[in-house]
């Protein structure tokens, strides 16, 4: 092992869309781990949309960077070092960590990652944060059931191309909204969904979800806000259920847009509309990780990963998810095992 490893920092606070020059990536020490802590080797790094809020000053239910901070996101990766923190070298962990090459972190805020229920990289998506977020918006929040129609915005990502299939394992009708012909024929072909629309050729969003969804929507599951889900909420049935899991649309507006006023359509539909972090489900990850991967074991759930090569790479592996550039989930593979 070296003693120095690259660390990406941010530089500067982004206004808009971030670009290269709001992250440095600097050579410093290797970290030695202190009492209780665990030096880890980062093996594949998450990359997702969240953490362009903590690239912000403003206040947001994910504590914001400080400039000068090192990036931080889920990792899966390889213990070097145990400094009594319970775990063996070679063992396989996940947490959150930072952008870097190594990084140490105490005991509990590791989870080792059991090599034999997939792939370890499934651990930071269909079987990690990601899948339990579709896991529980769809079952908890949304609730679709047999003979309704469930409509997903970012369905083609991590979380809303799980969440469909759950929602088709239920027996609803599934409608996704995803941003290219590939990742429609994604939707229909590999997920089964019944409908797909491509919002980036598509000029009406309320025709097409007449076509998609001729019964109107149930349940629906927000990815993304903006003027998809003004649509939506056009189309909302009494007693239609909305999970606001994202609003990806708005994440680098300098302002924040004014939609079309949709409240009265919750009046006229008694629809329910619900944020949720996954967090709140903390007590149940274990059950719901053992769900997800007896679907994913027996195929009924299946899942993608875009994946980018070197942690040099990792800003453009998040800058790529807002120019929708990822199927399933977005990862950076920093090293091999």
């Amino acid at each position: 092992m070296s003693q120095t490893h690259r660390v990406y920092r941010l530089v500067k606070r982004p206004k808009g869309t971030p670009d290269r020059d709001t992250f440095d990536l600097s050579e410093e020490p290797v970290p030695e781990p202190g009492p209780g802590e665990a030096l880890v080797k980062t093996l594949y790094l998450s990359v997702d949309p969240y953490m362009r809020g903590r690239m912000s000053a403003a206040e947001s239910y994910a504590e914001p960077w400080d400039v000068g901070d090192p990036l931080r996101g889920a990792v899966v990766g390889e213990v070097v070092e145990s400094n009594g923190a319970g775990f063996d070298a070679g063992d396989v962990v996940t947490g959150d960590l930072q952008w870097a090459d190594y990084a140490t972190a105490p005991g509990p805020a590791l989870t080792h990652v059991d090599p034999d229920r997939g792939p370890i990289s499934t651990a930071l998506g269909v079987l990690g944060m990601p899948g339990l977020t579709a896991y529980f918006g769809t079952t908890e929040v949304a609730r679709p059931s047999a003979g309704e129609t469930f409509v997903v915005t970012g369905a083609a990502g991590a979380v809303g191309s799980v969440a469909g299939q759950i929602a088709k394992l239920r027996g609803a009708r599934v409608v996704g909204f995803a941003g290219s012909d590939e990742k429609v024929a994604f939707l229909e072909d590999d997920l089964g969904f019944d409908a797909g629309i491509n919002y980036a050729t598509t000029d009406d969003y309320r025709a097409a979800l007449d076509e998609a969804a001729p019964n109107g929507v149930d349940a629906y599951f927000d990815n993304v806000g903006g003027e998809i889900t003004d649509a939506v909420f056009t189309r909302l049935n009494t007693d239609a259920r909305v999970a606001v899991c994202g609003q990806i649309s708005q994440y680098n507006a300098e302002e924040m847009p004014v939609g079309p006023r949709k409240l009265a359509q919750v009046i006229q539909t008694r629809a329910t509309v619900e944020g949720f972090l996954v967090s709140d489900f903390e007590p149940r990850f274990e059950q719901a990780a053992t769900r997800l991967g007896q679907w994913v074991a027996s195929g009924e759930i299946t899942y993608r990963e875009t994946v980018t090569e070197g942690l040099e790479n990792a800003p453009d592996a998040f800058l790529g998810l807002f120019e929708g550039e990822n199927i399933g989930k977005q990862l950076v593979k920093v090293a091999e095992r």
